[in-house]
């Protein structure tokens, strides 16, 4: 009995040659097809796929590396179930590293690769701090990887130290940012839709152009990150539920473009940009996280709450609102919990 064939990524066609072959294509509405490689269940397939996706040029074949090679290593290194467990963002992130170190080293041997070469890799970065710090994690990863596997015999980029820099990162919202950008963008509008879903969920880029009915049940929204991999949840309140059938909406998710296709991350993050803009805001659709988050610690959510809901897996991520708390009104609303507590146990004194 023929076993039945393996479902398909969205917008992937199976089709068989005049030989009897399988192929598979990318075709998304009038957009050129794009030829993927022949085993849907391998790791190139993947990367092929997500490139279409993304909209990035077909991969070239590259020549096998020579052994020993940084090129060579790389390439085992993608073949890896390390690399397999990282999400897609961090897989384009750290491709774009390893590119860029393929074409300045060549075949450069990865065993001569030492901590003065990493020193020096992150001074000619320094000038871009935040990236230099995220080529370190890397190639840190890479190397940890070899030397758990016996290619390596020592970490060269342990020791080698980040660039420290000061940055507040993307602007936080306020609630006038909220009530402006509302003003302009009335219910019924995309744009309305999107902030009250970040808003009230909380989400990330990443999750938010993910996010569909699917992972609906009555009020509740439940999804796994794609960053980290923990599955959050979260209540909707009625006003937003309304909002959301007043809205257009896809049918696998609820955000979707002006050709009613899925956004990616990065297209999402520069259509709302532009919507900011036309609402006399320079902010981000980060920018509104933050405002979340900040709302919630105000109103005197703890750290693990905060963790629990916006998917963090550091406490120190949460403890940044919960240090920037209103520290005033927490303190009321503990010692109101201190009497509200006495009189559940029976413990406050009566006054007559």
């Amino acid at each position: 009995m023929e076993a039945m064939p393996r479902r398909l990524p969205l917008y992937v066609v199976r089709e068989r040659s005049r030989h009897g072959k399988l192929k598979y294509y990318f075709r998304r509405g009038k957009e050129a097809r794009v030829r993927l490689p022949d085993d849907p269940s391998s790791d190139e397939f993947h990367r092929a796929y997500m490139d279409a996706l993304n909209g990035v040029a077909p991969r070239k074949k590259a020549p096998d590396a020579p052994q020993h090679s940084l090129r060579w290593l790389i390439d085992r290194y993608r073949e890896s179930a390390k690399w397999r467990g990282y999400s897609d963002a961090t897989h384009k992130q750290h491709d774009n590293f390893f590119r860029k170190v393929i074409e300045t080293s060549g075949n450069a041997d990865y065993r001569q690769i030492d901590r003065k070469d990493m020193e020096a890799a992150m001074d000619a970065r320094a000038d871009t701090p935040a990236l230099a710090n995220n080529f370190l994690k890397a190639m840190k990863a890479l190397f940890d990887w070899a030397v758990r596997n016996g290619h390596m015999e020592a970490n060269p980029a342990i020791g080698v130290e980040r660039v420290r820099y000061k940055t507040e990162g993307f602007p936080a919202w306020t609630v006038e940012d909220y009530q402006q950008f509302c003003g302009v963008w009335p219910i019924g509008t995309k744009p309305r839709l999107a902030v009250e879903l970040i808003l009230h969920t909380g989400l990330r880029r990443s999750d938010i152009v993910l996010l569909g009915r699917q992972h609906f049940k009555d009020n509740t929204v439940t999804i796994t990150t794609k960053k980290t991999g923990m599955a959050i949840t979260a209540e909707i309140p009625p006003h937003v539920v309304e909002i959301i059938s007043a809205s257009p909406t896809g049918d696998l998710t609820l955000l979707v473009s002006e050709h009613g296709r899925p956004f990616t991350k990065e297209s999402f993050g520069n259509w709302f940009r532009d919507q900011c803009v036309a609402a006399g805001l320079n902010k981000s659709a980060h920018g509104i996280r933050k405002l979340a988050a900040t709302l919630a610690a105000d109103g005197g959510a703890p750290a693990h709450e905060l963790m629990a809901q916006f998917g963090w897996t550091n406490i120190k991520q949460a403890e940044v609102y919960t240090r920037g708390a209103d520290r005033k009104a927490l303190g009321v609303k503990s010692s109101r919990r201190i009497s509200s507590q006495l009189e559940v146990r029976g413990a406050r004194l009566k006054t007559k």
